[in-house]
């Protein structure tokens, strides 16, 4: 496919480099290459340009599927009273019902601390601290991640090493930012981070059923706060914590989903893209999808 000089103009209002090479991973053209540019361009000052060609260049990757807002996820309780459960549990359950009464009434500065001196499950133990998110506190978009790894552990914040730079591009591509100081950005161009759990499971293991559901309520509490336009959850635990469901983020990926009424994207963890950098072209139409999508929200 070529590209006319008025479409290679946008190209370069938004940061990227036009590329003529045989391979279809360089070609300006293919859905690859568009994602490749898109997602590992350097923002410079060109956050509006690149917002305002998104649904453009969303056109030259292909259709963007029709969406199809799914059945909200409904929260299930951590712990459900089942028949004949022992009278001996039964103070446990009470106590664990009424944190998770006292949670949904918390403030930012409040969960924050809960977060802090949380001991609802064993990740308590080995974690170095735990990883509340970041971000603005007023911000249009949440993305959701899974769980910390070793250097989220150390440094309190989500998504950082690789994994949290492919992210970041990925943001400053649609002119979005995960900057919690006063940068000036509108509430439409903010970003919170979140996981799903906030400690890290030991040796990076996937996080348990008991240990998603111990953290869901903070995660609930957040969404609540946040009142977000739109919803990236990225990866399985993302997607089973939000959606209740066990496909694969390629069976789930290119439709609105939703969660307590907030639209949801579902697309690759940043983690995964590294090692399937393939996947770029689907992961920028991802995001496209989501932007259209928190446009006509506002």
């Amino acid at each position: 496919m070529s590209w006319t000089e008025r479409q290679q103009a946008m190209l370069r209002a938004m940061g990227l480099r036009v590329w003529q090479q045989a391979n279809s991973a360089s070609v300006p053209g293919s859905a690859q290459g568009i994602a490749n540019r898109a997602i590992d361009a350097t923002q410079d000052g060109t956050a509006r340009p690149v917002r305002e060609a998104v649904a453009v260049a969303a056109r030259q990757v292909g259709p963007t599927p029709t969406a199809r807002p799914a059945t909200p996820a409904l929260v299930v309780p951590v712990a459900a009273v089942a028949p004949g459960t022992a009278a001996s549990a039964m103070p446990a359950l009470a106590s664990m019902a009424r944190q998770r009464g006292d949670i949904a009434a918390m403030d930012w500065s409040e969960l924050r601390q809960a977060v802090a001196a949380c001991t609802a499950c064993g990740l308590c133990e080995s974690r170095t601290q735990t990883v509340f998110g970041s971000g603005a506190a007023r911000a249009h978009w949440l993305v959701v991640g899974e769980a910390p790894g070793e250097q989220e552990d150390l440094q309190g914040l989500p998504f950082v090493g690789p994994s949290g730079e492919l992210l970041d591009h990925m943001l400053s591509a649609l002119g979005l930012t995960r900057s919690d100081g006063d940068t000036g950005e509108p509430a439409e161009q903010r970003v919170f981070v979140a996981n799903t759990v906030k400690c890290r499971p030991p040796r990076n293991r996937n996080p348990a059923a008991e240990e998603l559901a111990a953290c869901e309520p903070f995660l609930l509490r957040q969404i609540e706060l946040l009142q977000p336009r739109i919803i990236l959850a990225l990866g399985a635990f993302a997607i089973k914590a939000l959606l209740r469901s066990d496909e694969p983020v390629g069976k789930l990926r290119g439709r609105l989903h939703s969660y307590q009424g907030v639209p949801v994207v579902v697309s690759y963890h940043p983690a995964y893209l590294l090692r399937q950098p393939l996947e770029k072209a689907r992961a920028w139409e991802d995001l496209c999808l989501a932007a259209e999508t928190a446009e006509r929200a506002s």
